[in-house]
């Protein structure tokens, strides 16, 4: 799957076809197309190549294809090339045809942020035809089409609206200026209003990448950053910030949302979002073409399609839903128990008692029939059709496939549990469990316990408890003993135990070193007291397997501080990095600054490296040693104002070693190494004295330090 949509190899392979011959492209053309039938660019990649033939029915036939489903605004810019070229000749028949064209594309992409250029080129377009001449006090049915589509243009918030403000105060007032000034203070308010939202706009769309091809999602950063920036544009979008009427703004929606599926059109939750949102505004229709165009994309989301029966069904149209579960089934092989289970109970909801019967006696033959189908079915005939004994006899059926699953068992249990039938759940127990292995069993064992506890008398408790000991292995004596932890398990119901929390502690404390009493343990290990603090699963401690699976310490090592550190193995690692580590990086790690306060920006960090310049080979102050590109590195006086330690005392000589290496490094070249160079120097002064940093660094910056 990811060579299959890989996003670099169609890249690459779309950038070949260019130089190739139209006849050998257009294979390419339409196996990239297959798989990325979203993909604006290599739509108009391939058009482009076939109107460069001038293959006008192979045009027409590609723009039919993917216009509707690639709402980007290059792509509808070269079909309107293809439109004029084509209409160029014909008079005003070609000239109506064009203005059609250019009324469609902008009712399709005239609300894109990019379709400035789109408004610009339909306005030069309708001020280049001639003018009919008209009664002099009346404006020509040109001027007219042009203001319109000025006064469309300048509320529709794009790149160039600030542009077509300026060009249209031009033509109103090239008009006529009286006329002009009542138009402008109409329009105004609306223009300042879309110029804000532009703005705003502007911000979503910065975040979103408008080259990334349409691939299924493999959970990686970049895509989830995508996912993250459509659905804040979505948000922006359905808050209606331009304050539009409510056909309008459900067009801005509907407009996102289909750029969007351009590039998340392997996401099954951004179809189900957009159907979603057509419910809820009452276009039930509109959702009904979302879900059939998502089930193209998707077809073997199970997830939409139960989506897409759902729809069909609350809205009554029966038949049409049973065909989509029907097509979930499919030819039988790909079955799942599920799509059994979900057939059976639409089954149940649109046709009744018998087809669902039926149908379930013709799936519990299939091989894919597993014990869910058994429990759904039951299920459904006990709650919905008011039916135990068919209810039991699904259970009993079932059972004779399905005894050596616990969960069937435990489903059976409750079923006879709701039924009030303790002599059948008892012989149900008895049944389970002489079929089941150990390990299997833990969990019925649990529940026959449970059971005992809750319907049964102390007689009937205690035999049940003795047996499931012998059953994981204790020995008889200890098996016929009772501790207290059975006693709480007896006498507890849901969260209510009668002792305390520490009282549990307590006890599983003294239970595990009972069941250890024979080994040398080391007592940290005891669970200790914040382990159970849950008193229904402390409750129900005496209920688990006895079989305790311990830790082999044979071969763990015992730490000891005092021992040699060549001895460990994380050492003799460490030694060894050193040993192979050159002398040069070496040098440069120990050059390293010391950073005090929270991490630094790891590209600050890397900008560090980078800058830095690496010493050739091991010297005894790395500091002195280093030059800057252009020079040696200021003295130590030269950096201070003064030469005070010559006159120091021997103590304040020692003590004044670090800032002395401090102050010969290489003055940094960056501003966070700079914060960190002043901070060591005013740490490490002893005295008042001046720092002048600027003509060490870039000639614009100074400091000073003083005590």
């Amino acid at each position: 799957m990811a060579d299959k949509y890989n996003a670099e190899s169609a890249e690459t392979l779309a950038n070949n076809a260019q130089a190739l011959p139209i006849a050998k492209a257009t294979h390419i053309y339409e196996q990239l197309l297959q798989l990325f039938p979203t993909a604006a660019k290599f739509w108009k990649q391939y058009v482009e190549a076939q109107m460069a033939v001038n293959n006008d029915d192979a045009v027409k036939q590609i723009f039919s294809r993917c216009l509707l489903n690639c709402l980007q605004v290059p792509l509808w810019q070269c079909y309107i090339r293809f439109i004029r070229k084509v209409n160029f000749q014909k008079g005003a028949e070609g000239q109506e045809e064009t203005i059609k064209a250019f009324e469609f594309m902008l009712n399709y992409v005239g609300v894109d942020i990019a379709s400035g250029p789109v408004w610009v080129e339909y306005i030069s377009f309708l001020k280049s035809l001639p003018l009919q001449p008209v009664h002099e006090q009346e404006e020509s049915y040109q001027m007219t089409i042009i203001r319109n589509v000025y006064q469309r243009a300048i509320i529709t918030p794009t790149h160039q609206i600030e542009q077509l403000w300026k060009d249209y105060e031009n033509f109103e007032n090239s008009v006529s200026r009286q006329l002009a000034k009542g138009l402008i203070y109409e329009y105004q308010p609306k223009y300042n209003s879309a110029r804000a939202v532009y703005r705003e706009r502007k911000k979503y769309f910065d975040e979103i990448d408008w080259n990334m091809l349409a691939v299924p999602p493999t959970g990686s950063n970049k895509e989830e950053m995508q996912w993250m920036a459509w659905k804040r544009l979505l948000s922006f979008e359905k808050g209606n910030p331009q304050r539009m009427d409510i056909p309008s703004s459900n067009k801005q929606v509907t407009f996102t949302y289909e750029q969007c599926l351009m590039y998340m059109y392997h996401y099954p939750d951004i179809w189900y979002d957009y159907a979603t949102w057509h419910v809820n505004g009452g276009s039930i229709d509109a959702a009904v073409k979302v879900f059939q165009r998502s089930l193209k994309a998707l077809p073997d989301s199970e997830m939409l399609r139960y989506a897409y029966a759902e729809l069909e069904e609350s809205r009554g149209a029966i038949q049409a839903a049973k065909e989509i579960h029907e097509s979930v089934l499919g030819d039988g092989d790909n079955t799942t128990a599920l799509t059994h289970i979900q057939f059976i109970r639409f089954l149940r909801r649109t046709e009744g008692v018998e087809a669902a019967k039926k149908y379930f006696l013709d799936a519990r033959k299939s091989s894919t029939c597993s014990y869910h189908v058994y429990v759904a079915y039951a299920s459904v005939a006990f709650c919905l059709d008011n039916d135990p004994k068919m209810a039991h006899n699904v259970f009993e059926d079932g059972f004779k496939c399905f005894m050596h699953e616990p969960v069937y068992i435990l489903e059976y249990a409750d079923f006879l549990t709701g039924l009030n039938d303790d002599r059948n759940i008892r012989a149900l127990f008895e049944r389970a469990l002489s079929s089941l292995p150990p390990e299997k069993s833990v969990e019925v064992w649990k529940r026959f316990v449970q059971f005992e506890q809750t319907y049964g008398n102390p007689a009937s408790m205690l035999k049940v408890e003795q047996r499931r000991k012998k059953a994981f292995g204790e020995d008889a004596t200890s098996a016929l003993e009772s501790s207290l932890q059975d006693v709480v398990s007896r006498y507890s119901f849901m969260d209510l135990c009668p002792c305390s929390s520490n009282d549990l502690d307590h006890l599983s404390r003294r239970e595990w070193l009972a069941k250890n009493l024979n080994k040398k343990v080391d007592l940290s290990i005891i669970p200790s007291g914040t382990t159970l603090t849950d008193k229904a699963s402390a409750a129900n401690i005496s209920n688990m397997s006895s079989k305790v699976v311990y830790l082999d310490t044979s071969k763990m090592l015992v730490y000891d501080p005092k021992q040699n550190p060549g001895t460990g193995a994380g050492t003799n690692a460490f030694d060894e990095i050193l040993k192979a580590t050159p002398p040069a990086l070496v040098a440069f790690l120990a050059n390293l600054p010391t950073v005090y306060g929270p991490t630094p920006n790891v590209d600050i960090v890397l900008s560090i490296c980078l800058q830095n310049d690496l010493p050739m080979g091991q010297s005894g102050k790395i500091g002195i040693q280093s030059q800057l590109p252009g020079g040696p590195a200021p003295a130590t006086s030269e950096l201070s104002g003064s030469n005070h330690y010559g006159k120091r005392k021997e103590l304040d000589r020692q003590e004044d070693d670090d800032a002395t290496s401090l102050q010969s490094q290489p003055p940094p070249r960056d501003a966070f190494r700079i914060r960190q160079f002043l901070k060591a120097r005013a740490n490490s002064t002893s005295q008042t004295g001046s720092v002048s940093c600027g003509s060490a660094l870039s000639g614009d910056l100074s400091g000073s330090t003083s005590r």
